[in-house]
């Protein structure tokens, strides 16, 4: 064989070759359809870095953008994986058991405690790529569980909220989360320990009318879809059009709703000193 069939052809071939480009090389925004490449979105904390943008993020993010490094992560209490048998277009066990895969999650939050800029803190992070960050009996199971473990560290509960509502999956019993939310924000507040609420996009449904609208003080991520029902429901229950921007992390703040409105970046460093405050008020009513 000539030099042309031995040499020369597998050049050509390679050089033309189709070369394998990774899937998560450049990310899209949103917002604004700028591309960009993921280690400068990865270092700029999922924060578009033409517009702004607050893209989601998941549980695991939080909990390493939040704590310092060496937290540790609590094992949550097991709960029934399907009380109800329930069924829709597929069985709900197999529903959890393919999510449980892909999130390498048992449900849809995550508990860790440690410290934010050297205060100590229990930090629990919905996520909702866990089925819509849906609140069925293990995210109550964990929120309570979280509840005591900051109780018994004598630490403030910081929860990061990301999720669509209650889980119909499990009927009455992902409703009855709700109180039981509420029970664990209490056991936080009469042991004198502040509760502080992190809404981030989207916080609907019974989530937002349970524990996360409770905090000493709420603090939200730009541009978050914050609220109950949604927008088309309300505007055709009440008959009007909604003003620009209902529902949202700036709206809420202006009327009231959440006390302030924070950058990601910046996450981190308010929490930390909203928790130094609230302790030195605490030590000194005492």
């Amino acid at each position: 064989m000539s030099w042309l069939t031995e040499v020369l052809r597998p050049k050509i071939r390679t050089l033309f070759a189709r070369r394998e480009v990774p899937e998560n090389l450049w990310h899209q925004c949103p917002n604004c359809q700028q591309m960009i490449f993921h280690s400068d979105l990865e270092a700029n904390v999922k924060v578009c870095t033409q517009c702004g943008f607050h893209m989601r993020a998941t549980a695991t993010e939080r909990l390493a953008w939040t704590l310092d490094a060496g937290f540790t992560r609590i094992e949550l209490p097991k709960v029934p994986a399907d009380p109800l048998r329930f069924r829709d277009s597929k069985r709900y066990v197999d529903r959890l058991k393919e999510t449980r895969e892909k999130t390498h999650m048992d449900d849809a939050i995550l508990v860790a405690h440690g410290t934010i800029q050297g205060h100590k803190a229990v930090v629990a992070a919905m996520a909702f790529e866990f089925m819509g960050g849906s609140m069925g009996a293990g995210v109550g199971e964990a929120l309570v569980a979280a509840a005591r473990l900051a109780v018994l560290q004598g630490a403030p509960l910081v929860v990061f909220t990301a999720s669509g509502g209650a889980r119909m999956q499990e009927g009455a019993i992902s409703l009855m989360q709700m109180p039981r939310s509420i029970i664990a924000t209490r056991l936080v507040k009469e042991a004198g320990l502040p509760f502080i609420v992190v809404l981030t996009d989207p916080t609907t449904g019974g989530v937002t009318a349970s524990f996360a609208m409770l905090g000493d003080i709420q603090i939200a991520e730009p541009g978050a879809l914050i609220g109950f029902a949604g927008a088309r429901v309300i505007e055709q229950t009440v008959r009007e059009k909604l003003p620009e921007g209902f529902q949202r992390a700036e709206y809420l703040h202006q009327h009231g709703i959440v006390d302030l409105v924070v950058a990601r970046s910046e996450m981190r460093a308010t929490l930390a000193r909203l928790i130094g405050c609230l302790l030195v008020k605490e030590i000194a009513a005492a």
